[in-house]
């Protein structure tokens, strides 16, 4: 067996040492830039979350709605890039020990296939959230029509949306079965009415006392904060078995339509009581008759027949 020299033992620890001290400068090296890179996605998210916020704050209705959804979404693209960063730093670094990484690249390709194909359903929700939040299409607080549903939105995550309706119960739904999804308070509301008089009244009299009786609703402060301009009568829109329908709408701050609309109706009421204006509906008379009198009955004989 060949002897080893000293001086061959010490140049193969050199060796050895000055490639483990460069590995370590790389290291040190790919964390600083890891972190580095940390901070300047943070700083654009940051920049990110004012910009958008300013811009979409002005035309909010719910105050602090924006800024919610705004951090929401900052938040989960804030955690995506850590997550994606210290992968790569961590991939990067068994690679400069040494460790071959081209296994670990292709067995996380393959668990992250598996895990695309056993949670698709996950995956499928998660998407779908995050586009309804991040293109606003409902909020939390908002009234919403969710597959038929109705009902106020008490919670929105990247997962599910619950309604709860006007019995009280809650309504979850998975954001990948979402087919349609209705906003009734976007922006602005509105509350849609159909007046129906009898055919002797004069239509346009009819309409005059309608913007007559919502005018008076926009003067007062109550209701005159509530409601974004004056009423629209868009005219007769039906002709029914005993009435005339004239179709009218008022806009409203969102949310505020019920209310509104209710208050709208019950002084309708009662100006067309004052101006004698008739509201039809349908009579039923009962007719209870009297009881049948028995049919007479008489006997026939014969002439020459004996009784």
């Amino acid at each position: 067996m060949p002897e080893i020299s000293m001086e061959k033992i010490m140049n193969l620890l050199l060796e050895k040492t000055v490639a483990f001290s460069e590995a370590g400068v790389r290291i040190v090296l790919i964390v600083i830039a890891g972190f580095v890179l940390l901070r300047v996605v943070h700083f654009l998210l940051h920049r990110m979350e004012s910009v958008l916020i300013k811009t979409r704050e002005a035309g909010e209705s719910v105050p602090g709605a924006t800024e919610k959804r705004v951090k929401t979404l900052s938040g989960i693209l804030r955690t995506i890039g850590r997550f994606v960063v210290w992968t790569i730093v961590v991939i990067l670094g068994l690679d400069q020990v040494g460790v071959n990484v081209a296994p670990i690249i292709a067995g996380a390709g393959i668990a992250g296939l598996a895990f695309g194909f056993g949670a698709q359903n996950l995956v499928r929700d998660f998407i779908s959230g995050f586009f309804m939040v991040l293109e606003d299409q409902v909020r939390v607080g908002d009234v919403a029509v969710v597959n038929g549903t109705g009902g106020l939105v008490e919670a929105i995550t990247f997962r599910t949306i619950v309604l709860r309706d006007l019995s009280g119960v809650v309504h979850v739904f998975a954001n990948g079965t979402v087919s349609t999804l209705a906003n009734m308070t976007k922006g602005w509301s509105a509350y849609l009415i159909d007046v129906g008089v009898a055919y002797k009244e004069d239509t346009d009299k009819v309409s005059a006392v309608m913007r007559e009786v919502a005018d008076a609703m926009q003067r007062e402060p109550e209701f005159g904060g509530k409601m974004l301009g004056p009423i629209e009568i868009f005219g007769v829109d039906n002709f029914g078995s005993s009435e005339v329908v004239i179709k009218a709408r008022l806009k409203t701050q969102p949310i505020q339509q019920w209310a509104v609309g209710r208050e709208y109706r019950r002084r309708l009421k009662k100006a067309f009581d004052a101006r004698g204006i008739e509201i039809p509906f349908p009579h039923l008379s009962l007719y209870a008759g009297e009881a049948t009198k028995p049919f007479p009955l008489e006997m026939l004989t014969k002439q020459g027949a004996s009784a």
